[in-house]
């Protein structure tokens, strides 16, 4: 019994919520505007699935874009700011101040310099992912045992070898801590660049139930970006268990 506490705690608390929430809203009578039932927001993610199914489709195909977009231009960076030393001192700091601006702040410029077009939301997602992939990725280059990399040193090892042998293999853990974290953040920029302009996507279906009251379909909203975030934390959590396996059968 304790094993099965212990391995399914979370789930039995997500359930006792959910009969706490149904139970507290039937015997209150809260109104269903104000906090719908668990089973009303459950019937109408069943029964309305045909008027959402084209909005989550264009918020997933835009969180993979900008996501993809946002991971690769992270690593392009952050391997020239570990590659040229002189770069990263100049660069790094403005990077870090560039988190302090909201991305609700520049979402509105993006639109006006750029169009209520596809452009502005792949940056706001781009600018959403960038920042953890490079942070990790240079924590990651930054971990590399100083030891082997004395060693190849000695041995002749160039620049370019010490990097794709050693610096970059011994990175890819923190990398893909970096792409996890960018992957829920991809769900959550795209929602947000579709409440700036946009005719579909969950963001545009949320901000429609909201005008009209449909608290039940903010609800099944709110379920799908959460649903969303972990299929991709998922997915990206099964890729790094293939690679960094296939990395440690590869070393042994």
């Amino acid at each position: 019994m304790k094993k099965i506490v212990r391995h399914y705690s979370s789930v039995i608390v997500i359930i006792a919520i959910l009969f706490i929430w149904q139970w507290s809203s039937k015997l209150l009578s809260i109104p269903k505007w104000l906090l719908p039932a668990p089973t009303d927001i459950l019937n109408e993610a069943v029964n309305g699935w045909n008027t959402y199914t084209h909005h989550l489709v264009s918020t997933t195909y835009l969180s993979i874009g900008g996501f993809v977009i946002g991971v690769s231009v992270g690593l392009l960076v952050a391997v020239i700011l570990h590659l040229l030393p002189i770069v990263r001192q100049a660069v790094y700091p403005l990077l870090i101040l560039s988190q302090n601006i909201p991305i609700i702040v520049l979402a509105p410029l993006l639109v006006i310099w750029f169009g209520f077009g596809v452009l502005p939301k792949l940056i706001i997602i781009t600018l959403v992912c960038f920042f953890p992939i490079v942070v990790a990725t240079l924590d990651g280059f930054r971990q590399t045992s100083p030891e082997l990399l004395h060693y190849m040193q000695m041995a002749g090892a160039t620049k370019g070898q010490l990097f794709r042998k050693l610096e970059f293999p011994h990175a890819l853990p923190a990398i893909f801590s970096g792409v996890k974290i960018a992957a829920t953040y991809s769900v959550m920029g795209a929602v947000i660049s579709e409440w700036l302009g946009a005719n579909k996507g969950i963001g545009v279906y949320m901000t429609l139930a909201q005008s009209s009251f449909r608290t039940d379909r903010v609800f099944v909203a709110i379920g799908f970006i959460m649903v969303l975030c972990l299929i991709f934390f998922a997915i990206i959590l099964t890729l790094e268990k293939v690679l960094l396996k296939g990395r440690m059968h590869t070393n042994g």
